[in-house]
C-alpha cells in the first residue's frame, strides 16, 4: 500500500497526535480523511454574532451536529481497498463499463448533451424511447421508465401512485426517499409494521379490513412498500409470505406491492440478474419495482417498471419528473451499457464470485477469536447472521458491523487508517443504539483483501477491549485519538470555541 498524498499543512497538523506512534502504526492512510471529517466539525454558530441573522440560524443548526462528531463532509477518495461503494459487481471498478460506454457513444455520433426539455415538453426522444423498450422486453413488463435516480423514482411512485381513501402499509425501514414521497402522497393514512415481520405485517392489514369499510369492500386499496435487500441491515424481505397473506386477507385484489430493488437488481436473478421479484417468480404479484442503475449496473439513473397504467398516471401526475428536465443523453447511454454489460458472462462469474466472497467473509470473521471475544461483549455484532446459517439460506453482499454508540466513528477511524473506506451510519440515518459501520462486498475485491478486512476489524477490538478493561473512559483507541487530536488543534485555532466531545 502506498502512502496517500495529503497536504504538508494537514501533515503538520498530524505531528502531536503522531509523536506516540510505533514505526508500524505510521503505515496510515487516513490523516486526508480524518482532516476533512475534523474540520467538518468546526463551530461555527458563535463567530457570526452581529453578522446575518439568516445564516447564523443555519450555523447554529449545524452546531447541533458538530458538537457531536455528527458534521458530514464530503470525504475525497483516500482508501487502498474498496468495502463502501456500491460498485458491486465491479463493472466500474474493472472499465468493463467504461469500455462498453464508449463503444455506445461511437455507435451514436453527433449525439446531444442536453435532453432540451422535460419528457412531457419536447425532452423526449428516440434514444429514452428505444431504450426504454429495450429493458421493459429484457424484464418482462410493459413499461419501463428511466428517471435521473433512485430519489426520483420513488419520489414519483409514492408521491403519484397512491389514490385519495387508499392506505399505505410499509416497512419501517422503508428507504427515506420512498418516505419523502409518503409524506406528499394522497394516501393519508399510513402504518408501518416492524421490519419483516410477517405476524406484524398480517395484523396490520386485518385491522384495516376491519376499520376500513371501502377497503373491505374492494374500493380502495392498500399499497405496500417493501425493499428486496435493505440497504442498511442487508437482510432480504420475506416478500412470498406478505404476497401469500395479502391476497388471503384481500382477495379482491386491493392490496398491491411496490418493491425497492435497488441494491439487488443486477446482484441477483435470472437472466442475467433481473434482480428478486423475477427470481422469486413474482413479477405478476407486484404492481411497480424501482431499480437502480448506478449500484450493480455502476452506472447512474433508476428506471420503474411497471405496466402501462401505472406509465400513464407517472407521466401525466408525478410532478417531480413533469418539472425536471429528462435524462441527459450520456445518462441514458451509461445506463443501456450497464444493462448489456450484466448480461454478459463475466457479470454471471461476478454474481457467482460475489457470493463465494460473502460466505468466505462471514466464515473468517465469526471464526476469529477475537471477534467472538469482542461479539461476546457486546462490542461488534451482526444481527442479520447471528443464527450462523449463512450456507443454508440466502445472503447479500451488505455485511453490516454492529456497534456501540459513537464506536462506529473509531471503528471507521481505524478501517480508514488501514486503508479501507467503512463508512459510519448513526442516529437519525438508523435508530438510537444501532450505530454501525456499513461494508459492501464487492466483486473486485480479492479473498486477501477480505482477511485484510477482518484482520483490521479484529484489531480495532482487541484495542477496545483493552481500554474497556483498564477503565479509563477517557482513553480514546489509537486512530480516533489522531482524529479527536485535530478536533482540539482547531478549537485551539478557534480561540476556545466549544468543539466535538468523545466520550467512550
Amino acid at each position: 500500500m502506498t502512502e496517500p498524498k495529503t497536504m504538508g499543512s494537514k501533515m503538520t497538523q498530524l505531528k502531536i497526535a503522531e509523536s506516540n506512534m510505533t514505526e508500524s502504526e505510521m503505515a496510515d492512510h487516513g490523516a486526508l480523511w480524518r482532516q476533512e471529517w475534523a474540520d467538518a466539525q468546526k463551530i461555527k454558530g458563535p463567530g457570526l454574532k452581529g453578522g446575518s441573522i439568516f445564516y447564523r440560524n443555519i450555523e447554529e443548526e449545524l452546531d447541533l451536529a458538530r458538537q457531536t462528531g455528527g458534521g458530514l463532509p464530503l470525504h475525497l477518495p483516500s482508501h487502498t481497498i474498496d468495502f463502501s461503494t456500491c460498485d458491486v459487481l465491479g463493472l466500474g471498478h474493472t472499465g468493463a463499463l467504461r469500455e462498453e460506454f464508449l463503444k455506445e457513444l461511437e455507435a451514436n455520433p453527433g449525439f446531444p448533451i442536453t435532453a432540451g426539455g422535460s419528457r412531457l415538453c419536447d425532452g423526449t426522444n428516440r434514444y429514452h424511447d428505444n431504450l426504454e423498450r429495450e429493458i421493459a422486453e429484457l424484464v418482462g413488463v410493459e413499461s419501463a421508465l428511466v428517471v435521473h435516480s433512485g430519489y426520483t423514482a420513488n419520489q414519483a411512485i409514492w408521491s403519484t401512485v397512491p389514490r385519495s381513501g387508499d392506505v399505505l402499509v410499509y416497512d419501517e425501514l422503508m428507504h427515506a426517499t420512498a418516505l419523502a414521497g409518503m409524506k406528499v402522497s394522497l394516501a393519508l393514512e399510513q402504518k408501518p409494521f416492524r421490519h419483516n415481520d410477517v405476524d406484524h405485517f398480517i395484523e396490520i392489514l386485518e385491522e384495516l379490513k376491519e376499520n376500513s369499510p371501502l377497503i373491505k369492500a374492494g374500493k380502495r386499496c392498500v399499497i405496500i412498500g417493501v425493499e428486496s435487500y435493505y440497504s442498511m441491515d442487508g437482510d432480504i424481505c420475506p416478500l412470498r409470505e406478505m404476497i401469500d397473506a395479502a391476497k388471503d386477507i384481500f382477495p379482491n385484489g386491493n392490496a398491491q406491492f411496490i418493491v425497492d430493488e435497488a441494491h439487488s437488481f443486477g446482484c441477483m436473478g435470472p437472466n442475467g440478474g433481473l434482480g428478486f421479484v423475477k427470481e422469486q417468480g413474482l413479477e405478476d404479484e407486484v404492481a411497480v419495482i424501482m431499480i437502480t442503475l448506478g449500484k450493480a449496473l455502476a452506472a447512474a439513473g433508476a428506471c420503474i417498471l411497471s405496466n402501462n397504467t401505472i406509465r400513464s398516471l407517472l407521466i401525466n401526475q408525478a410532478k417531480v419528473m413533469i418539472c425536471s428536465v429528462a435524462p441527459s443523453f450520456p445518462l441514458s447511454a451509461a445506463g443501456r451499457a450497464g444493462f448489456r454489460v450484466m448480461r454478459s458472462e463475466k457479470a454471471q462469474q461476478a454474481r457467482e464470485y460475489l457470493h463465494d466472497l460473502t460466505l468466505f467473509y462471514l466464515d473468517t470473521l465469526t471464526s476469529n477469536p477475537m471477534y467472538k471475544k469482542a461479539n461476546a461483549k457486546g462490542l461488534l455484532r451482526m444481527p442479520v447472521h447471528e443464527d450462523g446459517d449463512w450456507h443454508e439460506v440466502p445472503v447479500t453482499h451488505i455485511v453490516p458491523i454492529w456497534c456501540k454508540p459513537k464506536h462506529a466513528y473509531y471503528l471507521s477511524f481505524h478501517l480508514v487508517r488501514d486503508g479501507i473506506n467503512g463508512t459510519p451510519i448513526v442516529f437519525p440515518v438508523v435508530a438510537r443504539g444501532e450505530d454501525r459501520v456499513r461494508i459492501f462486498l464487492h466483486a473486485h475485491n480479492t479473498y486477501e483483501e477480505v482477511e485484510f478486512l477482518v484482520k483490521s476489524i479484529c484489531s480495532w477490538a482487541e484495542e477496545m477491549m483493552e481500554i474497556e478493561a483498564s477503565g479509563d473512559k477517557n482513553r480514546l483507541p489509537t486512530a480516533a485519538r489522531l482524529a479527536y487530536a485535530l478536533v482540539e488543534k482547531n478549537k485551539e485555532e478557534n480561540n476556545g470555541t466549544a468543539a466535538v466531545h468523545a466520550p467512550l
